[in-house]
This record gives structure tokens, sequence and C-alpha cells, in this order.
């Protein structure tokens, strides 16, 4: 058999961390990035570095035997497709090119080392290109062996710092006997902020709109609150009681965390005592999961098509086409529906609250369902984007969207925004401009649409149409009276005159 053509539209990236290799490969598709195959393995790197930073040769062998399964995966991609990067740990180490000859002959690739700004900005274009910051955006990922800490806007990096601290090598130096004592964490805290200290002047002067993790140890984190209930925004008041649970449990090798996961457990309290020490010294009040990091900014930069974009338009664009939607119909409703916002935008703060691109999009992507079936198209259509990534939308803004959708036809509960925590008063707002949008385009023509006025005051709506529309258009008036009745279910007044 002749050998197998290498796919063009195929890339991968392989990122040599300090504690673990990952390898991410993408398809491009439909306008879009769709990842089709992840590679994980904890070689924990940085712990093979002495005093000295003389790499030992079993962290080199742990290494090299997780390329050789690389490896494997990459002779179907084309050479000009495929980015190796490494960071903090070949930095540092003083025999580092003793490991890359190694990895270069396995992997049959060039292996970049790349300075710790150029991870930096990498890692905040990764981030920008899969979250939905407008203004500026402080960005975060503490790696094994150095944290990065940027602030950005749009696509550019501002302020970018490497900053030589990692959960490898903290827990080496600061956790050291697998001890979990208050003296270990502020051991580690106080190290840690000695060193951001430095830098905490400048970053607080030019200040963000919104801070983003992008690292496992933020993840990490999320898991373990979600698992106790509360919402997913991490604060140092959070990240304090987390430390005082983990201290509870005495060893490392008995913390067992509801909601934290075995391969995380290692290293898990010495990137918490980082990222407890970035939170004092940058006074920051909240922080969110990103999307991406330096896997996604290398694959980002290498694809042509996606140097720069709006990357919402581009991920909606990417749903309409994938699931065959009619675009008139989506833009009849979506321009509708931001329609009736602008109606009642005293009374309602839908503009002022962020959430008019939602409206949109969600108005946009209400129909992706109905390739599967009809009767059930909204439930269908909730599940597609509960389940599939959608960048340029942040986590809790992807949430609403998909409750939304699930809720914009048919009977829906009282209950069904709880989750969604400070968004669900947006979601409820939204749902209802979306239901009636909905119904006044369903002859799905744009010269039948009707004129209307529509006000609000406090939770009730009055819709207000020309004087015989409703008579002349019968099943209309009746779907309206349907919703009206719908919306009183749940307490929510809607007039139709």
């Amino acid at each position: 058999m002749g050998q197998l053509k290498p796919q063009k539209n195929v890339y991968a990236v392989i990122d040599l961390g300090s504690n673990s290799f990952h390898m991410l490969i993408a398809k491009s598709i439909a306008g879009g990035l769709q990842t089709i195959g992840r590679v994980k393995r904890k070689v924990r790197l940085a712990a093979g570095l002495d005093k000295n930073n003389v790499l030992s040769t079993e962290a080199m062998q742990r290494g090299w035997e997780c390329l050789t399964l690389f490896a494997e995966r990459l002779q179907d991609i084309p050479n000009q497709n495929i980015t190796i990067v490494a960071t903090a740990t070949l930095r540092l180490a003083t025999n580092a090119d003793v490991f890359k000859t190694q990895a270069e002959k396995i992997l049959g690739h060039k292996v970049n080392v790349i300075s710790g700004e150029l991870e930096a900005r990498t890692i905040y274009k990764g981030v920008a290109h899969t979250s939905s910051c407008t203004g500026k955006q402080l960005v975060i990922d503490i790696g094994g062996a150095s944290t990065e800490v940027v602030i950005g806007k749009a696509f550019d990096a501002l302020h970018y710092k490497s900053l030589n601290m990692g959960c490898v090598t903290y827990l080496e130096r600061y956790f050291k006997d697998c001890q979990l004592s208050n003296s270990n964490f502020n051991a580690a805290i106080k190290a840690a902020r000695t060193i951001i200290d430095e830098i905490s002047s400048e970053y607080k002067a030019a200040g963000w709109k919104i801070a983003s993790g992008a690292s496992g140890t933020v993840q990490a984190i999320q898991e373990i609150m979600v698992a106790q209930n509360l919402d997913d925004l991490l604060t140092l008041k959070k990240l304090n009681s987390i430390k005082e649970q983990a201290i509870e449990f005495s060893t490392i090798a008995a913390l067992d965390l509801p909601g934290l996961s075995e391969d995380r457990r290692l290293v898990f309290v010495s990137g918490l005592a980082i990222l407890i020490a970035l939170f004092e010294s940058l006074e920051i009040d909240t922080m969110g999961l990103a999307g991406g990091a330096l896997r996604e900014g290398v694959l980002y930069s290498m694809v042509p098509e996606f140097h720069n974009n709006d990357i919402r338009k581009r991920t909606v664009d990417g749903f309409m086409s994938r699931y065959h939607v009619d675009q008139k119909q989506a833009c009849r409703v979506s321009s509708l529906a931001v329609q009736l916002a602008a109606n009642i935008n005293k009374d309602w703060p839908v503009e002022s609250l962020n959430g008019l691109p939602l409206l949109k999009a969600v108005a946009q992507l209400h129909e992706i369902g109905l390739l599967i079936e009809y009767k059930q198209y909204h439930k269908h259509t909730a599940y597609i984007l509960e389940n599939t990534d959608m960048p340029g939308f942040s986590q809790s803004e992807h949430k609403l969207i998909a409750a939304v959708a699930g809720a914009h036809r048919s009977d829906f509960q009282k209950g069904c925004f709880n989750s969604l925590g400070s968004n669900s008063l947006l979601a409820q707002y939204i749902v209802r401009l979306l239901r009636i949008a909905v119904i006044l385009s369903m002859r799905r023509q744009d010269d039948v649409l009707p004129r209307f006025e529509l006000s609000a005051k406090n939770e009730v709506l009055d819709l207000k149409f020309e004087s015989n529309w409703l008579k002349e258009h019968p099943l209309m008036a009746s779907e309206l009276q349907q919703e009206s009745k719908q919306q009183g279910k749940l307490g929510w007044k809607l007039t139709v005159n």
C-alpha cells in the first residue's frame, strides 16, 4: 500500500511544559478550528532540575518516552502544519541541548525553546482567540516552572512578564516533605509575593476589566468550587477557604478534596499558594477560567485566516454553516429581537448588561436543532450548544446562550435559569424578547412582518399592533395569546393589544 497523503487542513501543536507535555491536533473547518485530538502526559520535567539547573537523566527519559507516543500521531500531518514549543524548564536547564537533540530525533521536527516573554504573549493570544473580553484583560498562567502574567486588549499583549515560579518547582521547594501545614503554605505564598511585588505597581496602574486564569490550577479550583455548590468565580476568600480545607488533610498523599482530580493532586497545593500570592499582590477581585492558552495561541498563529477576526462572528457563522441554518430566518429573528430590545432599552438593562451580542447570537443559532427533528428542536439546539466549544464567548455567556436556546419555545420551567447565578435576570430578559421575536417571524417572510410597539414597566411587557392587524392575522393572534399565558404562568406579564 502507498503511504497516505497528509491532510492539508490538519494542524498539530506540541507544548513541552514543565509539568505536562501536551499535543493538540485541530482541523480547520467551516471557518473555525475543530479539535480532533488531545494527548496529555504528566512528565514533571521541572522536578528533574537540581540546584544548579542541571536536568536529570531520569526526567529526560520520562520526556523522551512521552515524545515517542506523540511521534506516532505526527506522521499523518503535513510538516509545515506542526509546531513544537518548549518552555521554562528547557529555558533554565544548562544541559537542555542534550534533551532537545534526542527529542528532535524522536519527533523528526525542530523543538523551539521560546523565551518567557514570547510564551506570555502567545498565551495571551490563545486566551484572546477563545474568550470574549472587550476591554483590558489580565491573564495568568501558572506553569510547572514559570508563571506568565499578561495584560492585553483585543489581540495585543500590552504588559507581559514570565515569573520564575511554578507549581512543580514550588512543590519541590516548599512542600518537599509533602506535609500540608500553615507554615509550608505561608513560606510558598511569601516567596511568590516577593517575586510578584516587583511587577504589581506597574500592573495595578495599567488596570484591567476582567481577570482570567489559563492554567490547570484555576480549572482544578473551579471544579472543587462546583463540587461544593459555589459559583465558578474565584475570589481570595474562596482560595483561602480551600487552603484551610487542604491543611486539614495534613499530607498531600491524604489530600482528598471533593472535585479534585487525581492527576492534579500532587501539584495542586503549590499552584494554590502561587495563586493566593497573585490575588494578594495584584489585588485581584474575581477570576474566571480562560478557554485557551499557549497551545491555542500557537495554533491560531499557524492558521493564516485566523490572524485577526471577529471571533464571535466566526463562531456563530461556523455553527450556522455546519447545521445548515436558514440564514435569512436567523437574520430576521435576530434583527426583530434587537428591535424589541431597543424599544424597551430605558426600562430593561439588556444593553448595559452586555446582553445584546448574546441576544443576537442565540437568535441566530436558535434553529440549529432543526437538523435533528422539529418537535423538540429547541432541546436539541440547547444540547448542541451546551456541548460544543464557543470561542469568543466566556464560560458564563456560553451557559446563558445554551439555557436561553432551550427555553425559546414551548413550555419552560420557572427555575430553568437558576444555575446561571448573576446572569439569571439577563437570561430572563433575553428569553422573553426572543420568544416574541420567534412568534412574530413565524411566516418566515420579510414582507409580512407586523408593525409593533413594545413597552416595559418593571417586569410587565406591553405589545401593541396597528388597529386591525391582529384580527386579520388570527393564527399570530392566537400564538401571542398562548405566549401571554405561558409567561403569565411564570409570574411574568405580557399584554397584547
